[in-house]
């Protein structure tokens, strides 16, 4: 027993647990489309109000994983896992006068976050983050904003 404790130890950083039998399991959390997007409700409904009133005309989607191309679009690095980005065009960059093209949405990716996350309370907090990141590119939210929200 004492053997299996320093086991688990040693490779809990890659989400390793064992079950009632003693074999080796991913601890990872793993939901259905469904169960997951109520994760997502659950960490939108956290977001403060001051911060999640700019979601009001924005789509979250949820999609397994982002798409190569937009992975290549974004230059973002392959060791590195993409949670979420924001399609549109950010309100400090519009015109009045200029007719909305498409709604502005922020895509939350399932898999990537739940290869990252250990439980059920950290997907919550990391997609929690990850919006509130969006949403920051949505409004023009500086650093020091962020910050004064918790969120920097």
């Amino acid at each position: 027993m004492e053997i299996a404790s320093s086991f688990v130890d040693v490779f809990s950083p890659l989400h390793v647990s064992f079950s009632s039998e003693g074999i080796m399991t991913d601890s990872r959390p793993q939901l259905s489309p469904k169960a997951f997007d109520r994760v997502v409700e659950e960490a939108i409904a956290r977001i403060p109000a001051e911060i999640r009133r700019h979601l009001d005309n924005v789509l979250i989607t949820v999609q397994p994983y982002p798409s190569q191309e937009l992975l290549e679009e974004l230059g973002f690095p392959p060791d590195e896992e993409l949670f979420g980005v924001y399609s549109g065009v950010p309100l400090p960059e519009r015109s009045p006068t200029d007719p909305p093209l498409y709604p502005d949405t922020i895509h939350i990716f399932q898999e990537p976050l739940e290869a990252f996350c250990l439980s059920r309370e950290e997907l919550i907090e990391e997609i929690e983050i990850t919006i509130v990141h969006e949403i920051a590119h949505f409004v023009g939210f500086s650093d020091e904003e962020l910050e004064s929200f918790g969120y920097g």
